[in-house]
């Protein structure tokens, strides 16, 4: 079997033609390269200098702090594949042209969407790389990382991504004189808030019921349960406060009490705030509990952030066109210094617009799917245009 699998291999390789295995040869260096210095920095920046500090002021171990540093570098590396595509290219393509590499190649009639194949496709590589690195290690190794911080610490490692849960429950309105439901049921019936919740109990639970037209009740308790039986919510040790269409007051004091709601309070806090510690499956299934929970702001947020899952990997592929178009222009006699100066402007470009274009998706100013993929549209027309002035 090994030996079939390593002469289909060979096969392989003596089918791709020498332009592009020079092509390649010259762009893997820089790449890895680029790779190797982004996340240093960026892990420099953003994990190493924490990590130091948590073992000199909270007495982190050591070896845990180095636990932590090697399950934090998927997500950094992550971060890295688009910038290092961008600056490999530049550098690759930037110092053929320089020289005069590409001219020759040029002189023998091969156009330049030829001899920039080679980036395109190890840009769809890297685009396919970071999907999965994105998708799979990233969200598991942050929360692993999370879990590991706390017990060195000695903090609690329970849920406390549900911290401060809001949920919003939405129905119909009940006239007190008749007990009837109104037919619209799309009114907002109930606020559930819990500042906490641990091992699926909730802690410091307030909810304020206005389903009856002309009254409101505000429950406040220590603490909060879900019976699945019942599908019901019991809470401990509180009271309840009444107000009246005639705006008379009464209080109630409770050991436990039972109110009808569903789940969706414990759905809630069970949904990682950070959207980047999601899968792909997982953010879906958050969407889909914001939109049966009526919260139409947090679902639109997550359907932008479900579209970013897949616009961010490709910028890998924007990347590279824009990148080895750049290189190829015979004018532009690129450094390592310049390629990195330059890489950082389209950086900073791509990436506030694409701020721009998410915050007007999550507002509602478009719809999700054109506010993360019009980054991508505009990069890639820009890569375009760049190809064909480097045709000329």
């Amino acid at each position: 079997m090994y030996s079939s699998i390593q002469k289909t291999s060979n096969y392989l390789l003596r089918s791709i033609p020498l332009i592009d295995k020079w092509l390649i040869g010259q762009l893997i260096p820089p790449l890895i390269f680029s790779i190797s210095a982004f996340t240093v920095v960026s892990l420099s920046v953003g994990v190493m200098f924490d990590l130091i500090r948590k073992i000199v002021e909270f007495g982190l171990p050591f070896s845990l702090a180095l636990k932590i540093l090697f399950l934090k570098l998927p997500g950094f590396l992550v971060l890295s594949f688009p910038m290092s595509v961008l600056l490999s290219t530049i550098l690759t393509y930037g110092k053929l042209s320089s020289n005069s590499e590409l001219l020759a190649l040029k002189s023998i009639g091969i156009k330049p969407s030829r001899f920039i194949l080679p980036a395109v496709i190890i840009s769809i590589f890297m685009t396919g790389l970071t999907f999965f690195f994105n998708d799979n290690l990233v969200p598991y190794s942050n929360k692993m990382a999370e879990i590991i911080m706390r017990d060195g610490l000695g903090k609690s490692t329970v849920i406390e991504r549900g911290n401060d849960i809001f949920f919003p429950g939405y129905g119909s309105l009940i006239d007190p004189k008749t007990n009837k439901p109104s037919e619209r049921n799309t009114y907002l019936t109930q606020i559930f808030f819990s500042r906490v919740v641990e091992n699926k109990i909730m802690k410091n639970v307030t909810l304020i019921d206005f389903s009856r037209i002309g009254n409101k009740q505000i429950i406040s308790s220590k603490s909060a349960s879900f019976n699945k039986d019942n599908n019901e919510w019991i809470f401990k040790n509180g009271r309840i406060v009444n107000f009246s269409e005639n705006n008379q007051t009464s209080v109630i004091n409770f050991e436990k009490y039972s109110y009808p709601l569903g789940d969706g309070p414990l759905k809630i806090s069970e949904i990682s705030k950070d959207a980047n510690e999601m899968t792909l499956s997982e953010a879906v299934a958050a969407k889909n509990i914001y939109e049966n929970a009526g919260n139409i702001k947090e679902a639109r947020k997550m359907k932008v952030r479900i579209q970013e899952k897949f616009t961010f990997p490709c910028a890998c592929l924007v990347f590279g066109l824009i990148g080895s178009s750049l290189g190829s222009k015979s004018n532009l006699r690129s450094s390592k210094s310049q390629g990195f100066g330059i890489s950082v402007i389209l950086i900073l470009f791509y990436y506030i617009i694409s701020f721009v274009f998410s915050s007007f998706g999550v507002k509602g100013i478009l719809i999700p799917f054109i506010s993360a993929w019009c980054p991508i549209i505009i990069s890639l027309s820009v890569g375009l245009l760049l190809l064909r002035r480097a045709s000329i």
